[in-house]
């Protein structure tokens, strides 16, 4: 079976090393300067301390080898949005949300199928809010991946309209388009 696996940017774990450097510096020098109050060195341990997070947070990135998303002639599937996969004939359709440059792709799909409807109230909740700011149940977070977001929505789009025979050839295509 064909299938394509998305995998998480390297380049985007280099940009995150790249601007929580300059701010663990900031802390460290708040920290350690001459004259400084102690307001100054609260917030240099604030500040060091919470953007030393990024560290282990990159170095897992980095070193996290498993696909991001897989995308075959059956489905889609996305580690951080569904246990599963998708399928195709679930998928009603698509639509690419972009939140302060965090690339998402919402999927429509039948109320019956959506997870909170399984899951206790904290899930319900969610949901509502979710839809509230115009996102869906089930949304594939681009943010860690290089790819075209509106590419990979156009894809998904023909796949879910597209006859089973078909599916295998437009997945071949994939590679080419993004």
């Amino acid at each position: 079976m064909t299938e394509i696996k998305l995998y998480k940017s390297n380049k985007k774990v280099l940009k995150l090393f790249l601007l929580a450097i300059p701010l663990i510096a900031a802390g460290i020098w708040m920290i350690n300067r001459d004259g400084g109050t102690e307001t100054d060195r609260i917030m240099g341990w604030i500040g060091t301390c919470f953007f030393s997070l990024a560290i282990p947070v990159g170095l897992f990135h980095l070193f996290d080898k498993r696909p991001q998303v897989i995308i075959n002639e059956i489905g889609i599937y996305d580690r951080t949005t569904h246990d599963e996969f998708i399928n195709w004939e679930i998928i009603k359709d698509a639509y690419p949300v972009n939140v302060y440059g965090q690339h998402f792709i919402c999927l429509l799909v039948p109320d019956d199928f959506k997870p909170s409807k399984k899951k206790g109230k904290f899930h319900k909740t969610m949901a509502k809010l979710n839809e509230s700011l115009d996102f869906q149940e089930l949304n594939i977070q681009l943010g860690q991946l290089e790819i075209d977001t509106l590419k990979l929505t156009e894809f998904i789009i023909a796949m879910t309209h597209a006859e089973k025979s078909k599916k295998a050839e437009l997945i071949k295509t994939l590679p080419n388009t993004v």
